[in-house]
């Protein structure tokens, strides 16, 4: 298991957006389309990982393609699951192992959480509400999504990062 998780997600033209997740041994990038609500089904998903439910998923339209993430939560770790399909359209109840692995870490709860909630507020920095819906077009910034991530991160996790502990943003 790691302690080393990097992600962002940069939005592009119109409705597109690049989403890279890394640890020290491989990365994941992708070119995500604005056909699902990519960035607010993410970050619901890792709230998601601080209730009862120990396994969430999300899938990211890359148009045609699926990437679907799984994360399944054992203890204070998330294992990260990403799967490629060839085809949205007709992987969508296709069981997670009929995709191909493209990539996975195993992470600290409070690190994967901590780095999605940083890259969604990163995000808000640089566009604010108006310039994200200007660019992710379908969809305004999931405000309530990442209000959830924050103060779920901030009540359940030991975050060591110093604007956590300094901040009551985080």
């Amino acid at each position: 298991m790691a302690d080393d998780l990097q992600f962002s997600w940069e939005l592009g033209g119109s409705g597109w957006a690049t989403c890279r997740i890394a640890d020290s041994a491989s990365e994941q990038k992708s070119i995500v389309g604005y056909c699902t609500d990519a960035l607010a089904d993410l970050l619901y998903a890792v709230a998601g990982l601080y209730g009862d439910s120990p396994v969430q998923r999300v899938s990211f339209d890359l148009e045609p393609a699926e990437l679907r993430w799984r994360l399944r939560r054992r203890g204070a770790d998330v294992a990260i699951a990403i799967c490629r399909f060839p085809d949205m359209l007709t992987s969508w109840d296709s069981p997670d192992d009929a995709g191909t692995l493209s990539w996975s870490s195993t992470q600290p709860r409070n690190v994967l959480g901590h780095a999605v909630m940083e890259a969604a507020e990163t995000v808000l920095r640089v566009h604010g509400e108006a310039g994200y819906q200007e660019k992710w077009v379908r969809h305004p910034f999931p405000v309530a999504a990442l209000q959830d991530l924050r103060r779920l991160h901030r009540r359940n996790d030991d975050c060591r990062h110093e604007q956590c502990r300094d901040s009551a943003e985080c």
